[in-house]
């Protein structure tokens, strides 16, 4: 009887020390409910652009040399010097130029009494054929000797290479750096331009007009408006790109050429799931992404790609995302795969 009684006693508390097991298990599955906070995705409507890298060119660019060789009398300008169309840069030796006109005086002389001469009847149609022709010919040397003499700035623009001085003789090859024959060298960087290779697929969606945007390292609080302003005809069968000319104006001459940046081709607009980029978390030691969301109590990590930034948003791309999602945006540190977690406001 004593001995039921003992065996009894051992089961009540076998049992009652269950009991009290599951009851601590299960306040201990409550406390490890990790607090979180959640937002609920929606797709926005966003600009869709297309991002690549380019160098800046100057709109022209001009290699300035005579179109003969000679002794260069004065060159008025230096690097960095702004100039302005028509303004007088270089002057070369003029001998050629005052022989020419001198010749060009006799020349116009016999053409005037050939033309009076032509009235009446008094000349032969060789003569004064021959007449007109030699005073029309010189007349186009004196033309090309002032060109090749006095060179005027073709735009306005800027000096930015200078390979000879005063009184020394241009021989027609490269000097001083040049990578062409030239006594001077002047750009036009109002606007400046790049090329872009870009993908065949988008040849029907870009086109002469389409907006751009450049952003540069050197300036990164500002962004530069521009379009574009040539699609080449052709397609690279290689690479399976086509190019395409940009223009940005440039009136403050911040943008230089040589300068590098991104360039971004507005290409219409697309609705995608954008998020604060607070709640996308990196894999240690390499460049994977992935967020939490929120499912049925419990954390469920989902991989994403990272689209276009929006300040602090960010463009979510995954399958596994769909809009009115639970996103954890507060406490995801403390959150692996299956965490239990409790959603606080």
């Amino acid at each position: 009887m004593v001995k039921n009684l003992i065996l009894s006693t051992i089961a009540l508390a076998m049992l009652a020390g269950c009991s009290g097991n599951k009851d601590k298990a299960s306040q201990k599955d409550v406390d490890e409910a990790i607090p979180v906070k959640v937002q609920k995705l929606e797709r926005t409507d966003i600009a869709k652009t297309l991002d690549y890298a380019a160098n800046l060119e100057a709109d022209k660019q001009v290699f300035y040399a005579p179109a003969a060789t000679g002794r260069i009398e004065k060159i008025y300008v230096e690097v960095g010097d702004r100039i302005k169309k028509g303004q007088l840069l270089v002057e070369m030796d003029k001998t050629n130029l005052i022989q020419a006109e001198t010749q060009l005086k006799n020349l116009e002389t016999e053409y005037n009494r050939a033309v009076q001469l032509n009235k009446t009847g008094s000349i032969s149609k060789q003569a004064y054929d021959a007449a007109v022709t030699q005073y029309e010919v010189a007349k186009s040397n004196v033309a090309f000797l002032k060109e090749n003499t006095r060179m005027e700035a073709p735009f306005d623009g800027i000096v930015t290479g200078k390979y000879f001085e005063d009184k020394e003789l241009y021989t027609g090859g490269s000097f001083g750096g040049a990578t062409k024959p030239s006594v001077i060298a002047i750009e036009k960087i109002n606007p400046v331009k790049a090329y872009v290779n870009l993908s065949e697929q988008y040849y029907l969606t870009v086109k002469p007009g389409t907006k751009v945007q450049l952003k540069s390292n050197i300036y990164p609080d500002r962004v530069f408006e521009g379009t574009v302003s040539i699609v080449y005809p052709s397609i690279d069968p290689a690479s399976r790109t086509f190019t395409v000319e940009v223009k940005i104006p440039n009136s403050d001459e911040a943008l230089r050429p040589g300068m590098y940046g991104t360039i971004n081709f507005f290409i219409g607009n697309t609705e995608t799931v954008v998020a604060p980029a607070i709640a996308v978390l990196k894999l240690q030691g390499s460049n994977d992404r992935y967020v939490f969301l929120n499912k049925d109590g419990k954390a469920k990590r989902v991989a994403v790609k990272l689209g276009r930034r929006f300040e602090d948003q960010v463009e979510l791309i995954s399958n596994d995302i769909h809009e009115g999602d639970e996103l954890v945006v507060v406490g995801q540190g403390r959150l692996v795969d299956g965490s239990p977690i409790s959603i606080t406001k």
